[in-house]
């Protein structure tokens, strides 16, 4: 299976057998509980939902913890639904990196880092004014746009709230599956803070092509 949960540890680099040096994030990945398994007959979909890092039951919602025993299985803090690059896994399952080879194509999901709020040097990477003595706006966003509108248009980039998004980064190359210690190293940087809940899939990209 070419999807799992995991925490990001931090970035590393590793050397690889023809001696270039690779920066490559480590990612604390599974081992992850197939948690509910919905088909097309009962669902209108097929999918397979993870569940990761165990919690104590005192702490789960009278919801959640009746779904978890209605599916027999150990209550967990994180649950991801998947569509895509699952087997006939079943409920209980137990999910590792040992599904990933070095060379696998995936899709990494994070909640990226906050900045709180940002000018728009720093949030749209803007140019800035002149730097001499004369000039009177250096790091001040330019003219709002037309004056007769009385508002500001739609979309337009200004100072603001700068990060905590949902962001993917697509196409990254698994350098290293160690299932020892479950971890999965990914060549290049994954969005998000050290200890952040990452979701690692199969690459959209390979999947189309595969098609």
């Amino acid at each position: 299976m070419k999807n799992i949960l995991g925490r990001k540890v931090g970035m590393t680099s590793l050397f690889t057998a023809d001696g270039h040096a690779v920066p490559v994030t480590v990612i604390a990945a599974g081992p992850c509980t197939v948690v509910e398994r919905r088909t097309k007959e009962k669902h209108g979909y097929d999918a397979v939902a993870l569940g990761f890092e165990p919690v104590k039951r005192r702490r789960l919602t009278r919801a959640l913890d009746g779904h978890f025993k209605k599916q027999a299985v150990e209550p967990v803090r994180f649950v991801r639904e998947f569509r895509t690059g699952f087997g006939d896994e079943e409920v209980g399952a137990s999910v590792t990196v040992a599904g990933f080879e070095p060379g696998d194509r995936v899709d990494v999901t994070g909640v990226s880092k906050g900045h709180g709020f940002a000018g728009g040097i720093k949030r749209h990477n803007f140019r800035g004014g002149g730097a001499s003595h004369g000039s009177m706006i250096h790091r001040q966003p330019a003219s709002n746009g037309d004056t007769n509108a009385g508002r500001t248009t739609k979309g337009s980039r200004r100072p603001g709230h700068f990060g905590t998004d949902r962001t993917t980064l697509q196409n990254l190359e698994v350098i290293r599956a160690d299932d020892d210690r479950n971890l999965l190293l990914v060549r290049g940087a994954v969005p998000g803070a050290r200890n952040s809940l990452v979701v690692v899939r199969e690459s959209v990209k390979v999947a189309r092509a595969k098609q």
